[in-house]
């Protein structure tokens, strides 16, 4: 075949390749002469069919199999001898092709991975920001956990219903006159001042006192989930039949005991561990953002097209899908589509070239992601869903493709990792507010890592 290189910029080759039509001559035959022996023609013998007739039946179809055979072997050959990196698919176009004769002619275009040469992070200089726990920190998340686990006691006074209070009633709701699905209870417990019912119910409840019957009206809100009910006047008769005080058990050893701990110092502890854990993986995550602005800014070799249009394109569509609905950011309800475009598209561009930069990283370095890894980052999501860490587990379980999805995050978080280690990185104690909030810097374009890169894991 002939090659012939008609387009070199920056990140794109374009070739022209022909292949001669002697060449797909020869091949043509030697295919046909290949299948002739399985091929069975009324009045021949199997293998026996003349091969002037066999080309007469089957020559379009087999050319066109040998075209394409050629067209596959040019790419390979296009890219082997021009030591080239492909970021996608070369892109193949048939110039001119006549199965009765005549020569194939291809027009081959290649979009090149950007060469980021052999990275040295040792000179980037980083700050990790660390927060102590506080024993205020441990007393609150006790408190709360004992408040989760609160039972309740009788009210001894004779007094009425306050809120704060839990009141055991019975009620039966009507509209117009009619009871419907769902308004009739009894042994009812409600919390007053929880909002657990229809706005208005609850603070009509308050001032009962214990075997008082009462008609409490409320309105359903517009836009209630039943459509029967949105936005109706209901009436409801209550009987308030007990007074009931949320009890909140003592943080005693008892209670770390309830929770699974073996006692309150223990308890204590176990707490601190993980509000530890939170707050470094808080420190990290700040650190990688603070990371991937570096890079930004350090890096900044143009991009493939074809990753880049696709990467916009991506984010364009959710952000009209969000335009729709009437859920843009602030900041952008007030843009052009063109403001907008230029705004997104440049955030694409970082998110592609972050990308591939982390990419060669990885694979420069032989990062792998290995089945441990995998494990570690399903116990690292169940942590995040306390007491639901069986459903969590049971979901992945179940689901092979969300699991093998964990995969790419995996890859970049351990990527990251492996350039922090080589950064100059020092630690700077700060509050915990100050370590929850997000750095201005880079804000907006690292809404969540995996989007920020779209690294792909090997």
């Amino acid at each position: 075949m002939q090659v012939t290189e008609t387009l070199s910029e920056e990140l794109k080759r374009a070739y022209t390749v022909v292949v001669p039509a002697a060449t797909l001559a020869d091949r043509s035959e030697a295919k046909l002469r290949e299948v002739a022996g399985k091929i069975r023609l009324p009045g021949f013998r199997p293998g026996k069919a003349p091969l002037s007739l066999l080309k007469q039946r089957f020559g379009a179809s087999v050319m066109g199999e040998v075209a394409e055979e050629a067209a596959q072997e040019a790419v390979k050959s296009v890219v082997s001898e021009n030591a080239l990196r492909p970021a996608l698919q070369p892109k193949v176009e048939v110039d001119t092709f006549e199965p009765d004769g005549g020569d194939l002619t291809l027009s081959i275009t290649v979009e090149l991975l950007p060469d980021f040469g052999e990275p040295d992070f040792s000179d980037i200089d980083l700050e990790r920001d660390v927060a102590e726990v506080a024993d205020e920190t441990v007393d609150e998340t006790l408190q709360r956990m004992a408040e989760a686990r609160r039972d309740s006691e009788p009210v001894e006074d004779a007094r009425p219903a306050a809120e704060g209070d839990i009141a055991v009633i019975d009620f039966v709701g009507t509209v117009d006159g009619d009871a419907f699905e769902g308004g009739t209870a009894s042994d009812f417990r409600l919390e007053l001042g929880s909002g657990q019912f229809v706005p208005g119910f609850e603070d009509q409840v308050v001032g009962m006192a214990p075997g008082e019957e009462r008609t409490v009206s409320v309105t359903f809100p517009e836009d209630y989930g039943v459509e029967t009910l949105a936005g109706k006047d209901t009436s409801f008769e209550v009987t308030l039949k007990e007074l009931r005080a949320p009890v909140v058990p003592p943080l005693d050893d008892a209670f770390a005991e309830s929770v699974g701990a073996e006692s309150l110092e223990a308890l204590r502890q176990q707490i601190r561990d993980r509000t530890a854990d939170e707050y470094r993986k808080a420190g990290r995550d700040k650190a990688k953002r603070r990371l991937l602005d570096r890079l930004a800014e350090r890096f900044t070799q143009a991009v493939p097209e074809g990753l880049l249009d696709a990467e916009f394109e991506g984010i364009w569509s959710q952000l009209m899908q969000a335009k729709e609905r009437d859920m843009l950011e602030d900041d952008d309800k007030g843009k052009s589509d063109d403001e907008l475009r230029a705004e997104y598209r440049a955030i694409a561009e970082r998110r592609v070239r972050l990308g591939l930069l982390l990419a060669k990283v990885g694979e420069d370095n032989e990062i792998t992601v290995t089945q441990e890894d995998i494990g570690r980052a399903v116990m690292d999501r169940t942590r995040a869903f306390p007491g639901q860490e069986h459903l969590v587990l049971s979901y992945y379980r179940q689901n092979p493709q969300a699991l093998e999805e964990l995969r790419p995050q995996v890859f970049e978080d351990k990527v990251v990792d492996y350039i922090l280690e080589r950064a100059n990185v020092t630690e700077r104690t700060v509050s915990v507010d100050a370590l929850m909030t997000p750095d201005d810097a880079g804000a907006e374009a690292a809404e969540t890592e995996t989007e920020e890169t779209g690294t792909a894991a090997p």
